[in-house]
Parts: C-alpha cells; sequence; structure tokens
C-alpha cells in the first residue's frame, strides 16, 4: 500500500482524537510520525487496549498515509465498538478507506451515515447525499485519459509537475545529493526538492536533467511551483524557514510561499535570486501549492487561513508587481468544502484541483470547473482512469494538445507518489431533460431526437420518469447539433448545441409550451378556435362550448392556473352597445367555465372591452372587410398565474 507522503504538502490534517495512554506514540503521532506512531498503537491494541483513543490514532495514522486497507480495519472496529461516540469525521474516513480499496457499496454505506448525521453542517453531506450526482454516475464516466508511468519516478516520492520552458519541474523526495541527507519522520524519506526533467517530443516522457534551483534550495522542503508567463519569476513552496524553522503555537511548522526572480547567467544557464517571502504568509498557518493565471495577473494557492471553508481551500490574489498582491479571497463554496481542495492549476479554459470533499472514487480525485464569462461552474469529476481509488492530485495540462501529467499514489505505480503523463481524448454526451416551460413539470416520455447539423436524424430516445434522457455514443466534439423535443399535447421545441473541444458532457434542458398556450409580448395566453355567439346574444352555442371545454381541461390540468377573460367587439354597432354586449359575453363564458367544475376564484376578471382596443384601423367610419373586422371580433384568456 502507497503512504501518503505528500500530505505533508498537501497541508493540514485535521486531528479530531485526543490522547492515548501510550504517551511515546502519541509524541510521534502529533510529530506526524505515523509509520512508527502505527506501529507502536497496534503493539497497545495487541495487548488489550481497545479504547477508542486507541483506535482513532490506530486508523489516523495509517489513513494519513494512505494505508487505507489498515486504516479501513481500525476504522472498522472503532465504529463497530463505539458508533454514537466518536465523531462523524470518523464516518467519512471510513468511507473513503474503504472506497481506497475499492470496497464502493460499504463505503457508499457509510457515507450515507455520515452525510446524515451532518448534512446541515458539512458541504461534503450535501455532495455526498447522492442527489445530484452518483458513485455510479462517476463510475460510467467515459475514460478519456491515457495514462503512462514516467522513466523519472523513483521508490521515492515523485509530484507537483509544472511546465518551463520545455521542461518539466516536479518535486521528489529521492535523495540525488552526495551525503544523505536526513529523513522527513512523517515517512522515513529524504527531504523534498526540486528537479528539472525532459519532456520527451511525444510529451509522453519526462527524463531527468538536473536538480533544478539549487540557489532556492534549504536544507528542509522546497516543492510544489509555479511560473509567471515569461518565467522570469517561480513561486515555490518552502517550510517557514528563515535560517532556522518557525513553529507556531502548538509546535507546528507551517508553510510558506515564496517568489524567487531569474538571472541569465553564462551559457543560457538561469540562476534564481532576490528570495522573497509572499506578504499574505503567516506563522499560524500555512500557504503554498501556487498556480498562475496566464495573463500573469492572478496568483492562486492554497491555504488553511483564517476565512478557510474545510480542512484546506483555494484562495486568489491580484498581482500588483513590486511584491504586492490584494488580500486573499477564498473561491467559495461552489469550489471549496468542508474536506480539502488542493493542487491548483489554472488556465484560460477552467480550474483543475483535487478535492476529498465532492464525490469520488476514493482518496483525492481530480475536478475540473470550466471557466464561463469570469465565472466558475460547478465542478465535475474527471473520472477512471485519471482517478483511481487512492489519491490522485496535481493535475496540469496544455490545452491547445490536450498533454499534460498528473500525480498518483496508485499501487501499480513505482513509489508513494509518481508522475503519469496523459493525453485526453475528447469524449462527450449530452445530457438533459424535458420540462413544461410554462408549470417547470418534467416531461416523461417525450420523443427527444438527436440530429446533424444537415437536419438528419443521428438517434432517438425517450425522456424518462424524471424527465431525462442522454446520448452517448454518437457524439463528437466541436460539432454542431440540434436537439428537438415532441410530445403529444405539447408544441414541439428544439434547441441548436455546438459540443465544445473539450471532454465532458453537455447539458440541454428542451422546455415545451402546451399546444393550448401561446406566448406573445411576454404575456401567456390560452389559444382556442372563435368563440362564436348569436347575433346580439351572449348565450353559449353548442360549437363554442367545444372550444371552452379545452380550457376547463388545461385548467384541470394545471390546478393552480389562473386566468382572466376579456371579449371584444368590432367597430360597428353604437359603442355603447357594444360594450355592454362584450362584458355580457365575457360574463356569460366566465360561468360556464365555472359550471364545468372551475373554482370561481381560478377566473380573476370577466370583463368586456367592446370596440376600445381594436388590433386594427378599422374604427368607427373606416371602411373594412368583413375578415378585417372578423380580426376584432374575439376573446382573449390570460394567465396571470400558473404555480
Amino acid at each position: 500500500m502507497k503512504r501518503r507522503f505528500t500530505i505533508l504538502i498537501l497541508l493540514a490534517v485535521q486531528i479530531v482524537c485526543s490522547q492515548t495512554k501510550d504517551k511515546t506514540a502519541d509524541v510521534l503521532f502529533d510529530k506526524m510520525y505515523y509509520i512508527e506512531a502505527a506501529r507502536l498503537y497496534e503493539i497497545s491494541i495487541k495487548n488489550g487496549d481497545v479504547s477508542k483513543e486507541i483506535l482513532q490514532r490506530a486508523g489516523d495514522a495509517h489513513y494519513f498515509n494512505t494505508q487505507m486497507e489498515n486504516a479501513s480495519k481500525w476504522y472498522g472496529k472503532l465504529l463497530a465498538e463505539y458508533p454514537n461516540e466518536v465523531s462523524s469525521e470518523y464516518y467519512f474516513r471510513y468511507a473513503q478507506s474503504l472506497q481506497g480499496i475499492k470496497n464502493y457499496e460499504l463505503a457508499k454505506k457509510w457515507m450515507v451515515n455520515f452525510s446524515e448525521k451532518k448534512k446541515s453542517t458539512d458541504s461534503r453531506a450535501q455532495n455526498f447525499s447522492l442527489k445530484k450526482v452518483t458513485l455510479e454516475d462517476i463510475k460510467r464516466i467515459k475514460p478519456h485519459f491515457l495514462l503512462e508511468n514516467l522513466e523519472i519516478n523513483s521508490a521515492y516520492s515523485d509530484f507537483a509537475p509544472m511546465f518551463y520552458k520545455d521542461n518539466l519541474v516536479y518535486s521528489t523526495s529521492s535523495d540525488s545529493s552526495f551525503i544523505k541527507t536526513a529523513n522527513y519522520g512523517w515517512n522515513d524519506q529524504p527531504y523534498l526538492k526540486l528537479q528539472l526533467g525532459k519532456i520527451s517530443p511525444s510529451q509522453t516522457n519526462v527524463t531527468f536533467k538536473e536538480r533544478f534551483g539549487k540557489e532556492i534550495s534549504t536544507q528542509y522542503h522546497e516543492a510544489c511551483v509555479a511560473f509567471s508567463p515569461d518565467e522570469k519569476t517561480i513561486y515555490f513552496t518552502r517550510n517557514n524557514y528563515n535560517g532556522k524553522l518557525k513553529r507556531d503555537s502548538k509546535g507546528v511548522n507551517n508553510l510558506k510561499l515564496y517568489s524567487a526572480t531569474a538571472t541569465e547567467g553564462d551559457n543560457g544557464t538561469v540562476k534564481w535570486g532576490n528570495v522573497k517571502e509572499l506578504p499574505f504568509n503567516s506563522d499560524s498557518y500555512s500557504v503554498g501549492q501556487p498556480s498562475v493565471s496566464k495573463d500573469g495577473k492572478k496568483l492562486y494557492f492554497v491555504s488553511d487561513m483564517p476565512g478557510t471553508v474545510g480542512s484546506t481551500d483555494i484562495f486568489v490574489v491580484d498581482i500588483l508587481g513590486e511584491n504586492q498582491y490584494s488580500n486573499p479571497k477564498n473561491l467559495g463554496d461552489k469550489i471549496n468544502t468542508s474536506g480539502r481542495e488542493m493542487f491548483p492549476f489554472i488556465t484560460d479554459l477552467a480550474l483543475y484541483f483535487a478535492s476529498d470533499g465532492f464525490l469520488g472514487l476514493g482518496g483525492l480525485d481530480v475536478f475540473e470547473s470550466r471557466l464561463t464569462d469570469g465565472v466558475f461552474d460547478d465542478p465535475a469529476n474527471l473520472g477512471a482512469p485519471l482517478n483511481s481509488s487512492m489519491d490522485d492530485f496535481g493535475f496540469i495540462i496544455r490545452e491547445e494538445t490536450n498533454k499534460g501529467f498528473v500525480c498518483s499514489n496508485r499501487n501499480t505505480g513505482k513509489g508513494d507518489d509518481d508522475i503519469y503523463s496523459f493525453e485526453r481524448s475528447c469524449a462527450q454526451s449530452v445530457e438533459g431533460y424535458v420540462f413544461d416551460a410554462v408549470s417547470n413539470n418534467k416531461i416523461p416520455g417525450a420523443i427527444v431526437t438527436l440530429k446533424n447539423s444537415e437536419n438528419e436524424t443521428i438517434e432517438q430516445t425517450v425522456s424518462k420518469i424524471d424527465g431525462r434522457f442522454e446520448f452517448n455514443d454518437n457524439i463528437n466534439c466541436n460539432t454542431t447539433y440540434i436537439i428537438e423535443g415532441f410530445k403529444d399535447n405539447f408544441k414541439p421545441a428544439s434547441k441548436t448545441v455546438i459540443i465544445p473541444s473539450n471532454s465532458g458532457i453537455t447539458e440541454v434542458p428542451i422546455g415545451l409550451d402546451p399546444a393550448l398556450i401561446e406566448r406573445k409580448d411576454g404575456i401567456l395566453k390560452i389559444k382556442i378556435g372563435i368563440i362564436l355567439f348569436d347575433l346580439d346574444k351572449s348565450d353559449i352555442r353548442y360549437d363554442a362550448a367545444i372550444e371552452l371545454n379545452k380550457i376547463v381541461l388545461l385548467m384541470t390540468q394545471y390546478p393552480n392556473m389562473v386566468i382572466k377573460i376579456e371579449s371584444h367587439t368590432d367597430s360597428r354597432a353604437n359603442d355603447q352597445y357594444n360594450l355592454e354586449l362584450s362584458d355580457r359575453r365575457a360574463k356569460a363564458t366566465r360561468d360556464y367555465i365555472i359550471s364545468q367544475g372551475i373554482a370561481p376564484e381560478r377566473i380573476e376578471s370577466a370583463i368586456g372591452f367592446g370596440e376600445t382596443q381594436l388590433l386594427n384601423n378599422c374604427s368607427n367610419g373606416v371602411p373594412c372587410t368583413e375578415q378585417q373586422h372578423q380580426v376584432n371580433r374575439r376573446s382573449e384568456f390570460i394567465i396571470t398565474k400558473i404555480q
């Protein structure tokens, strides 16, 4: 089982348990020396100590190193022995560890239990409530990433790649020094350093070139870098170190962001100097994992600073120059959850990041939030094989080539964390729903047709009980389609959809208007045949009743519908006479509808307007044809309320 070495650089670990009787193990645990702490806790358990605290810490020591089989073992025993005494966080961790060993059915059960306990206070509960996206939905995502393990990966931890010229800068704990450095107690590996690798012409492999940034290297951790667009400024993550390590009031050495500028030496060599600590760092919280926007104006990063929604959040600042930055801004609850969001990578098209706060396949999954008019869309899980039951993170991509790199500690790798190259194929599907455009109710049983831009039918389906439909097999990227919806008693509707050039799901809602309802100038009206009356009379004729019964049926189908009735005449005959006749006819129409079982309060008014609202110029004394006069003789049924 791979160890989660990069949790150090992933920043915060939320500890929710108290001290145990094994003080030696607790000291090691508090120093994040989890391998040795786990061994001592398990000795205590073997000797008969199965207290809540010891089981919690045994599980946590393995969980924080991604030893999910052992973590699930001790969490399972913890929840069996103390189901009502532990924090709901352990329901979440147990579910995550079960996902890590691909026991998805049991993981789903415990995630539902977590959701029931935390739904009012924890965004992860809402994300895992299985209402919007289910685990089955994620497992059904079409594979559109082809991954290859890189030559540079070692038996240690290799992660956090970043493009630099035609090369790749990455972080590694592989000890490349002549004299072995001290190891980090978390997992007994050397401290992280930066390496430079040459990207192959195919962009599918990377070969080691040399150590990178020796001028900014210390005896502790340097990792997770980003570059300005001109590549003359580097932003990097380092321990809070300036000659010696600084710790906060709890004894924790936090992480900080630093910048350095490039100077070009002989033979095109680059040296990094003028190292500056960024002004929004703090001794009391961590800041790291930078990503710079393509225009060089914004810096995204991860922190657990005050204002953080979960364990770690993604923030952004404006880069103002001269080591000046705006105040950090949290990206908000669309991106950040009560869990961990980390490793942001921003492009012109999207924000990519890792999270365990949204529904995923286990551990950290990579998510994509498309950028639309400067606003981030809801994050979408990128599915397998990019994501796995383990931690997947550190995603970077060149959008123009659809090639990039991602990190994972999945069991098929060479070491703890490995870097994989990938090529993203474009896999698109069209999903949506058919709905009543008047009531917004979903419409099952509608025929939905997929057509090409030449109006030729490609595929046809029927909307489900919840109105949803999908086309998965015939969708090409960067292509225009027409989606048509049809249902009896509704007007057909269609939408033209341009499928983007990147993989994903294109959502297409199709609204159908009831056949008897028309929209005009923002007003909804019931459209039926002409209501005819005998000369000088207001009695409802048989043929008029047939038309009015359509209104009765429609109002029965829409029980919240309220209408008003307006009756009009042409300009022939006396003005006052026409006004009185039209009013009698409006009220006779109202009375007939009520007589058929429609509640009186659902007819807001019934008023005759005579010849005061003519639709053409056929006023008094103007010669007009019978057809022109007929336009003005009408009854209108205006919908004032539908829901």
